[in-house]
């Protein structure tokens, strides 16, 4: 892809679904797994994924605990209790936005 602009307003739709369903991940690995995933399409840049940590952190949605790994300290996110029930919500949102742009792009399709 030439442009992540698409993906930047779904950012925090991606960080809690990685974190739903690996538990915990330190930021660097949710870049990895990120970049993995989208065969290399889609790259999080730190100024783009450690502001948005902090916000979702901010807002109840994840947990931090820091841990020594080999000689330095590392960050684990992991969803609250909060951040569960907002993976929900924001798939069913970028469902609905989906379902949308496929109807705005090509009408007279039929979308389930």
């Amino acid at each position: 892809m030439k442009s992540n602009q698409l993906y930047k307003g779904s950012l925090a739709t991606i960080v809690l679904k990685l974190l739903e369903d690996h538990g915990r991940m330190y930021g660097y690995q949710i870049t990895r797994e990120v970049k993995k995933i989208s065969g290399g399409e889609f790259k999080i840049t730190e100024g783009a994924l450690y502001p948005m940590l902090h916000k979702l952190e901010a807002e109840g949605l994840l947990t931090v605990e820091m841990e020594m790994s080999g000689n330095r300290m590392r960050k684990y996110y992991s969803l609250t209790r909060n951040g569960k029930k907002e993976v929900v919500n924001k798939l069913s949102e970028m469902q609905e936005f989906i379902k949308n742009m496929q109807n705005l792009l090509n009408p007279g399709i039929e979308t389930a």
